[in-house]
């Protein structure tokens, strides 16, 4: 089992916190549907798929939504930047109903926002 002092930091965006809480009045069980993914990123398991293009090491994980029923594809898509192999930062996080998708130049404003 690893110990504490190799857990990654995991930081938050301010982008990322507001979107969580506006899907969390829409979608109750929006939070223990992400911990796990969040366990898997404290734990050093950089999990989903690396987005080209956005100049830094962004990752787009699928989370499925226990709200509706339709498995990970219609869920919840969450964004994270390793910076460090001990820091990990959440960009943003969107539901696949009310988004199709996000581009890389957003990423890059959100980032640049949270790095000022």
């Amino acid at each position: 089992m690893p110990s504490e002092f190799s857990r990654v930091q995991v930081e938050f965006t301010p982008e990322f916190k507001r979107n969580l809480r506006a899907l969390s009045k829409k979608y109750r069980h929006i939070r223990s549907d992400v911990q796990p993914v969040l366990e898997q990123l404290q734990a050093g398991e950089f999990v989903g798929d690396q987005i080209p293009g956005t100049r830094y090491t962004v990752f787009k994980v699928r989370v499925r939504n226990r709200d509706i029923r339709k498995g990970k594809s219609a869920g919840y898509r969450l964004i994270y930047q390793v910076k460090s192999p001990r820091s990990v930062v959440l960009v943003t996080i969107y539901s696949k109903l009310d988004q199709a998708d996000i581009s890389a130049e957003q990423i890059r404003r959100i980032l640049a926002e949270f790095e000022e």
